[in-house]
């Protein structure tokens, strides 16, 4: 197929004279709407021109069309034309004779406008900007969209931000339970959100008394923390009202129960004996409550008698018992 030089038979109103002019120009005449149709229709048809020449010729087939392109300029100048393309490709920075995409404030040959990672074509297509740059969907959001932190899938809509990392609102709950977080919140450990209930279950202190979470308000003693109402005496469960204790076993007691399973209530009184003691039979007695069961005189060891858990004088005993 050969190419043919096409000249007009008139100036075309429309086209700029390389000659100043001082009148005017006409509206524009059929010769130069013709013009402008052979312009598009060389824009449109360059990529099939360029396929038909490299398959016939396995030449480069791009100079080939430009070289027509050329040659068409340089006939149209000799007739005193001058033709001001569409714009200048922001890609390949050539001009545009045929149809021009307009995108990012710069002009393109519709097939020049692509993807940035991909080469992708975006004239038909929504795209995205990124520093100057133009991208399909996919590697923008690739490229530039916040990861979530759970799944480390991008974030392409709403994004949920914590713990110093970017979640996808499904993905952000309880690391124990599963839990998507509600109003209550959550709690942090280790990085990782919790509900309150997991939290404290796997994290709070536990009181030494009920074993369940201390969250509030505790007390501190016998190397643990307690709720103020479970710090309470091991034996009658009666509070300590004058803020002393007594410890056995790492457990807290009051004074009477300390000293009945110490062994140390006086046998007379049934009190403690927190001074001078007096063992007798196995049992502890106050020095003063160690007396006769009948007189009730003092005793001294070695000079009692017992008889049916009863401490007696020896008179008193020879005179009852024998």
């Amino acid at each position: 197929q050969s190419w043919k030089k096409w000249k007009p038979q008139h100036h075309p109103p429309c086209a700029v004279s390389s000659s100043p002019t001082p009148d005017p120009q006409p509206p524009p005449t059929a010769a130069a709407q013709q013009l402008d149709e052979l312009l598009a229709d060389l824009g449109h048809m360059q990529s099939k021109v360029s396929l038909a020449l490299g398959k016939g010729t396995g030449m480069p087939t791009e100079p080939s069309l430009d070289n027509m392109l050329g040659s068409l300029t340089r006939d149209l100048q000799e007739l005193g034309i001058t033709v001001t393309p569409a714009g200048v490709c922001a890609s390949c920075r050539k001009p545009i004779a045929g149809k021009v995409f307009t995108a990012l404030g710069k002009t393109w040959h519709p097939e020049h406008f692509t993807c940035a990672r991909c080469g992708q074509g975006l004239d038909s297509q929504p795209f995205f900007e990124q520093g100057g740059q133009a991208f399909c969907e996919e590697d923008y959001h690739q490229a530039f969209s916040p990861r979530c932190a759970y799944c480390a899938g991008t974030i392409r809509e709403k994004v949920l931000t914590a713990l110093d990392q970017t979640w996808h609102p499904e993905h952000f709950f309880c690391a124990h339970c599963g839990k998507v977080f509600g109003d209550e919140g959550f709690l942090e450990w280790s990085g990782k959100p919790y509900c309150r209930q997991d939290f404290l279950a796997m994290f709070a202190p536990k009181c030494q008394g009920c074993e369940r979470p201390v969250t509030d308000n505790y007390l501190s003693a016998l190397q643990g923390v307690w709720h103020p109402e479970c710090f309470v005496c091991t034996e009658c469960l009666s509070g300590f009202a004058g803020g002393s204790f007594f410890e056995l076993e790492g457990r807290p007691y009051c004074e009477l129960h300390f000293h009945q399973r110490q062994g140390t209530v006086c046998h007379g009184c049934g009190r403690p004996v927190t001074g001078r003691c007096i063992t007798a039979a196995g049992r502890k007695y106050h020095p003063e409550h160690f007396v006769c069961t009948y007189c009730l005189g003092r005793l001294q060891k070695g000079t009692f008698r017992e008889c049916g858990d009863k401490m007696y004088c020896q008179a008193c005993h020879d005179k009852l018992f024998l």
